[in-house]
């Protein structure tokens, strides 16, 4: 049986997927899910965590629905214990998701990020716009 390809999800994405339903990111995540794994990290949920408890977002989604949110994102995501250390990206902040790609052994990295996107491919993972995720990838189906 071949095994599921394995998905990091920028934390642009999440947010832009959790706040615009009928978004680009919105349709890569849900396929994301659909053909694979997404893999998630202490420091990606910490992040993720920081973002969504912003008042800005009050006036989107309520407090409770971001934690349901963000309760699921976790419960359906597959935690990896970071092994590689990378220090590459122009936002040092960045380093996190090509840190968990690889020892995740991710297929592809999916950002509206430029500062990761600017690395495309990186050490054999794909770094894809939404856009570019759902061209390259819808053809998988779940």
């Amino acid at each position: 049986m071949k095994a599921k390809p394995r998905f990091v999800l920028d934390t642009n994405v999440v947010i832009s997927a959790l706040l615009l339903k009928q978004s680009l990111a919105r349709r890569a995540f849900d396929h994301a899910y659909a053909i694979g794994e997404i893999l998630i990290s202490p420091e990606t949920i910490s992040e993720l965590y920081d973002v969504l408890r912003r008042e800005k977002f009050q006036k989107y989604v309520t407090e409770k629905e971001r934690a349901a949110f963000l309760t699921a994102f976790v419960q359906a995501g597959r935690l990896i214990k970071v092994t590689h250390r990378v220090a590459v990206c122009r936002d040092p902040r960045d380093d996190k998701f090509l840190a968990l790609a690889l020892s995740g052994e991710a297929a592809c990295i999916i950002s509206g990020d430029k500062d990761l996107l600017a690395l495309h491919p990186f050490r054999g993972v794909q770094i894809l716009t939404p856009r570019h995720f759902l061209a390259t990838w819808e053809k998988e189906a779940p």
